[in-house]
């Protein structure tokens, strides 16, 4: 059964988002995620955490001005100092929440921009950021985000992902797989976690139903068989990663938990790989 993570940032709207620690808590939860600590002081989060005996999976680092549409900084050439400032930021809120993951956004790549020059600007920022959080044991990840909820964003297909990891071939560079997003962008998603899971290079899966994002027992993924898929590899590969619950409730958050005994019982035999 996958080791599920909440996701504070989607999961839990009807409390504030302080107390979702605690909530996520109480339904279960032992690891939790979400997009931004920044607004709320270091040492505040660690406390929900300890007091919640809760573990820090992952966040992102800062994406440069949200509100104004922006996704990630990487890929932007002439944006390399605020890239840096915001990994260091993010690398300080790691050390203190104990946070060994964090998911480095790519950016929305600019119209006309050469191709090659982001790229060059992408891999020269992820070299950078990866030597720097390997000094304190945090890996970066990089995610494949598609097209639909994120046009223009520079990274949208798995290949394109597994390809930069094994080219920059850094230790603590991974790839955030979510199943979400590659079923939108790709598609063929059970291969996938077959093919990419062994490789090692797979650090954090996250999951949500498809298309309207909401609990994952509904729509076109049947993450039913998908569990029983990821059950089957990781027992075979060794893979020990988190699984983030990504997704916004269809009501109160709790009440539609009932997700996780239902889709982590075996998928039928005749079902399995």
């Amino acid at each position: 059964m996958p080791r599920f993570a909440a996701n504070l940032s989607m999961l839990y709207g009807e409390h504030g988002f302080e107390q979702r620690f605690a909530a996520a808590a109480a339904d279960g939860f032992e690891g939790v995620e979400y997009l931004f600590p920044y607004a709320w002081p270091a040492l505040a989060l660690s406390q929900r955490l300890r007091d919640a005996g809760l573990t820090q999976v992952l966040f992102n680092a800062p994406p440069g001005d949200w509100e104004a549409g922006e996704r990630g900084l990487a890929c932007l050439p002439g944006r390399e100092a605020q890239f840096r400032a915001g990994m260091l930021q993010a690398l300080d809120y790691a050390a203190e929440l104990g946070c060994g993951q964090i998911h480095v956004m790519a950016g929305i790549a600019p119209a006309g921009a050469s191709p090659a020059q982001l790229a060059d600007c992408y891999r020269a920022n992820l070299h950078w950021a990866a030597q720097q959080a390997a000094q304190g044991g945090v890996q970066v990840l990089i995610e494949p985000l598609n097209a639909r909820d994120f046009p223009g964003y520079f990274l949208s297909q798995q290949a394109q992902a597994h390809a930069l990891v094994q080219e920059l071939g850094l230790a603590n560079l991974k790839v955030q797989m979510d199943l979400y997003h590659c079923q939108i962008a790709e598609g063929d998603v059970a291969t996938k976690v077959r093919h990419y899971l062994p490789t090692g290079r797979v650090a954090h899966l996250q999951i949500a139903g498809v298309p309207a994002r909401q609990e994952p027992d509904e729509g076109e993924l049947d993450y039913r068989y998908l569990f029983q898929v990821l059950d089957d590899v990781a027992a075979q590969c060794g893979w020990r990663g988190w699984v983030g619950c990504e997704y916004r409730p269809r009501g109160a958050t709790s009440a539609g938990l009932a997700w996780r005994s239902v889709l982590s019982a075996a998928a039928p035999a005749e079902r399995r790989p």
